[in-house]
Formats: structure tokens, sequence, C-alpha cells
């Protein structure tokens, strides 16, 4: 069985109360809903909450929604914190402000999983531009050969020694994290008994705990370049694009 999670909170900093903005006469959030349900290997999308608010909009157009304790410092956490009341085998999590979320790309990181049975999968895609190569706002990963996630960081990686960095696109592939993530059972469960790590704190990425931990991330390439909502701007470009 394969749950898909979407948590989401009132409580972000650049935009308050982005998950409940209307965009194209819906909240944020009920458009991540309805594309989680359009994903055909989940058997069920729960939306996991500390706020009474979202949960009551989310019950209105039909959500499944668990309560969450106020304190959960990521989605992850969220996911872990209610894992007693999740069943399923593999656990998909949606941010609850990415309303153009690709169904066929959260079916792609099932069929990953059940393809190689490891822990944790995520998504990459091409890196086109040497601006976002160079961003630190943009998340970069390392891959094996064998599709394995190496190393996350904002850090433009792998460094292409002897080459102008305004050249690296252009003489091989760099990639891009894209932030929803899939965990077996086990390896959310045991999340809680992970320690904070330097690395995590160091470059502010929570997906660099599992990695200091020794677990294994595999990774599914996408064309999908996410629309997440962060910013009162961000969301006047979502606005034009329903």
């Amino acid at each position: 069985m394969v749950t898909l999670c979407i948590p989401a909170r009132l409580a972000s900093t650049r935009l308050p109360r982005k998950v409940v903005l209307d965009l194209g006469g819906k909240p944020v959030v009920q458009h991540v809903w309805e594309r989680a349900r359009q994903v055909r290997q989940a058997d069920r999308v729960v939306l996991l909450t500390d706020s009474e608010e979202v949960a009551g909009i989310a019950r209105g157009f039909g959500a499944e929604v668990l309560m969450t304790d106020p304190a959960c410092p990521s989605g992850t956490a969220r996911m872990a914190s209610v894992i007693d009341q999740l069943p399923g085998e593999f656990f998909l999590n949606v941010q609850g402000d990415e309303p153009f979320i690709q169904p066929e790309l959260l079916d792609g990181l099932i069929t990953r999983w059940k393809e190689t049975r490891c822990p944790l999968v995520t998504a990459v895609s091409r890196i086109a531009t040497a601006e976002r190569l160079h961003a630190a706002s943009v998340v970069k990963v390392v891959r094996a050969e064998n599709g394995a996630a190496i190393y996350f960081s904002r850090s433009p990686i792998p460094h292409l020694r002897g080459v102008d960095p305004a050249e690296w696109v252009a003489r091989r592939d760099y990639w891009v994290h894209i932030g929803v993530y899939g965990y077996d059972r086990a390896t959310l469960a045991g999340y809680a008994q992970l320690t904070p790590t330097e690395l995590e704190a160091t470059e502010s990425l929570e997906q660099l705990r599992f990695l200091a931990h020794g677990q294994t991330f595999q990774t599914v390439v996408t064309d999908y370049h996410p629309v997440a909502i962060d910013t009162p701007e961000d969301l006047e470009v979502a606005r034009k694009m329903v």
C-alpha cells in the first residue's frame, strides 16, 4: 500500500497563510490535493496539518486530514510523528505549496521504489543555465552511475576543474533537486531516532540527515520544474498559470 501525504501549515514566514490563499477560485492546497488524487499507484491521500483552519478547509473539499504537532520542524518530521496512524509500505511527501506538481512524476517515484526497493526516493531535473547552477537557492545533486544521490549542496557541484564556471552547464549534466520525497516504512518510522547532523546544519538541507547517517536515495529524472509559492510574486506567477 502507498500513502501520499501533503504536509500543510499556515505559519510560513515569507508568505503567511499561503496554503489557503486563492488560486483560480480554490485554495492553493486544494490544487495539490486534486493532483495527488490523480496518482494511479497511490492508495490513500492524507493531508497533515497543525491548523484547525487548514483542516476545516481541507475537509470541506473532501480531503482526509490528520492533525499533527505544531512543533514539527519539517514535512518529514510531521509524517514521522503520525506514522502509527498511516498504513502502508511506502509514503510520498508532497508539499502543500506545489499546486502544479505532476501526478506522472509522483507515479514515477513509486515505480522507482518498486523497482529498487531503495529506502528513499527523490527527483532531479537538468540545470540549463549557469545562473541557476551558481544560485545558492538552487539545491544541486551529484548522482552515481546507478542513479543514487551521492550528495546534495547549495554549491555548484561537481567542480569542473580548468573550465570557466560560466561554461560548466555546457560541458556536463548538472542536476537540481526537486523537493518531493518517498520513504519506505522503516525509514520514515526511524526518522525520529536520527540525530541532526553537521552537514544538515551547514547546508540547511534536511535530506542530508539521511545521507550523513548512511542511508541512500535513488533519483528519478524529470522535466518538471517546481512552481512553489513562497512569495507574493510567486503567487502572482501561479495565478497567471491557472
